[in-house]
């Protein structure tokens, strides 16, 4: 089975002559269409906002594009709240879920007047403390034990195991926290969860709904607080492989709404606002790898080398996480070759695919590495001197336009600029 591409070799030829690879590329019409499609599916809640997940694709025109189509963003560190603010995001487009928060984040997240989501008990004081308790404030709830569905329509499993994570409170925790804050003068409570990473079924977000309205129900009877907004936060997957389905947003705002109609309407809470924060599925699939395959090498096994690495694209290195590859024009040629397609670190993770069955490589033939949207160049870094490619934007009318440029030495040894002998390395690379 293959995986369409959005970009043709043309396009991707007429890109490179402009900036050369590697670089991720994104698509803006796919992007735009499918923050649509969450919008409508949610459209039956009078309060639903989506959060795109900043950590997924920080670069502002992106966010841009996001806060176009009516969403806020979900930050998690200083930086992300100093990039959403130039990009026009503040108070309640803002949600701030941190841990093991710095006084600066918070801080600033408190200035910003964003939605405040407190990871632990103990941060009821902190935030006090260092910044003051707002109006508007959640907790992020930990129930314990695993997650688990049944089968999925693909015939896979959701398991999880919250009680291995390392984020969010106990019930009892949180209901402790609610009477504390509504004392120091809160007055409108939220829940926040996530359960299950990258889940491909229709089923995850309305079992989630389900856990986390009746807590809003036992919290409310509990503490008599106002319960205001419910977080169903991130867990909604992509298909990464050919063989998988995508998921229905549709049935899935449904299935939420069922569960709301259910639960909280019958408890008098049906004026609760649904938030969701689904970076991956918001703009995993729209974005791309473009690479040049720049070396072959023939021992144990076949190898194509690619001018891309692990620093451009960490999943498969980190997690043994599938991205699926087309070999730009040779998309209708038979796979009968068997390759493992590297990176160039010095490390012996730095492996896109292992034993991939894909059409004949040639040196210089452009390699298209799917679904590199979400947790992509985001999570680039500079192991062995490496550099972080640019980021391209597909414009919805067919031209591209530079989002980021790709970094230079002089990026890199920037921060050594305060060094007097780097000077004289940091002139050969004079930008001017």
């Amino acid at each position: 089975m293959e995986k369409k591409p959005f970009l043709t070799e043309s396009m991707a030829q007429d890109i490179i002559q402009d900036v050369p690879t590697p670089f991720h590329v994104y698509d803006e019409k796919g992007i735009r269409e499918n923050a649509r499609r969450i919008n409508k599916a949610f459209s039956w809640n009078k309060g639903f906002r989506e959060y795109f997940a900043v950590k997924a694709l920080p670069n502002p025109i992106i966010l841009q594009i996001l806060k176009e189509e009516g969403c806020g963003v979900d930050c998690s560190s200083l930086t992300e709240l100093m990039l959403s603010e130039v990009c026009g995001f503040s108070g309640s487009d803002i949600m701030f879920s941190s841990n093991q928060t710095p006084v600066e984040d918070m801080k600033k997240a408190y200035e910003l007047g964003a939605y405040i989501n407190l990871d632990d008990a103990t941060m009821v004081d902190f935030l006090d403390r260092v910044a003051g308790v707002p109006e508007n404030i959640f907790c992020r709830y930990n129930p314990g034990g695993t997650f688990q569905l049944g089968e999925s329509k693909e015939g896979f499993q959701v398991m999880d195991k919250p009680g291995d994570a390392k984020y969010g409170m106990t019930e009892e925790q949180m209901i402790d926290s609610y009477k504390k804050l509504a004392a120091k003068g809160a007055k409108n409570f939220g829940i926040h969860a996530f359960l299950a990473s990258n889940t491909i079924s229709d089923a995850y977000y309305p079992e989630l709904a389900g856990i986390l309205f009746q807590l809003a129900v036992r919290v409310q009877k509990a503490t008599g607080v106002h319960i205001a907004y419910i977080n169903l936060s991130g867990g909604v997957g992509i298909p990464y492989r050919p063989e998988q389905t995508e998921n229905d947003i549709m049935a899935i705002g449904e299935g939420v709404r069922k569960k709301f109609e259910e639960i909280l309407v019958p408890a008098g809470m049906g004026d609760v606002s649904i938030f969701t924060e689904m970076g991956r599925f918001t703009t995993g699939p729209y974005g791309a790898l473009v690479a040049t395959a720049i070396h072959e090498k023939h021992i144990y096994k076949e190898y194509i080398g690619l001018d891309a690495c692990a620093a451009n694209l960490m999943r498969p290195a980190m997690y043994g996480a599938y991205h699926h590859i087309t070999v730009l024009g040779k998309e209708d040629a038979p796979h009968d070759h068997k390759y493992d397609v590297v990176g160039g670190l010095c490390e012996n993770n730095d492996k896109f695919a292992i034993d991939r069955m894909l059409p004949k490589i040639d040196i210089g033939d452009i390699v298209y590495i799917h679904d590199t949207g979400a947790h992509g160049s985001a999570m680039g870094y500079n192991y062995n001197g490496k550099l972080r490619s640019a980021e391209v934007l597909l414009c919805e009318d067919g031209s591209h336009r530079l989002i980021r440029r790709a970094e230079t030495p002089r990026d890199y040894f920037a921060t050594l600029d305060f060094l007097p002998f780097m000077k004289p390395l940091l002139g050969e690379y004079n930008d001017d």
